[in-house]
Formats: structure tokens, sequence, C-alpha cells
């Protein structure tokens, strides 16, 4: 386990990534969602990831600054 707090923080949102990815396939092989509906899950589960750390990156940024 890593010691580091940013690892672990780090580490997590990977394993989360990783959990809602995986189910995102599980719903597509048995075939509860199409593969359109799984292609805007992806982009849009992609799209918050990014979406949040901008906002953390700026928050950090601002923080600096003042």
């Amino acid at each position: 386990m890593p010691k580091n707090k940013t690892l672990k923080v780090v580490a997590g949102i990977l394993a989360l990534f990783t959990g809602l990815v995986g189910t995102i396939i599980f719903l597509l092989v048995k075939k509860i969602i199409t593969f359109e509906m799984a292609f805007l899950m992806f982009v849009a589960l992609l799209a918050i990831y990014i979406g949040i750390g901008v906002l953390i990156a700026v928050y950090r940024f601002m923080e600096k600054l003042q």
C-alpha cells in the first residue's frame, strides 16, 4: 500500500474508473445496452474525469496565487 496520500488518492480514482469501465463493458457484453449507448457512456465518463481534473488543477493554481 502506498504511504503517500497523493498516491492513495490516485490509486482510488484509477480503481473507480476501472470499475466503471468494467461495468459498462459487462452491460455491453450482456446485451443490456447497445454499442452506441456504451460508446456514449465511455465518452461521458471520460469527459467527467477530465472536467473534474481541470477544475481541481484550476483550484490549486488559484490557491497558489493568493
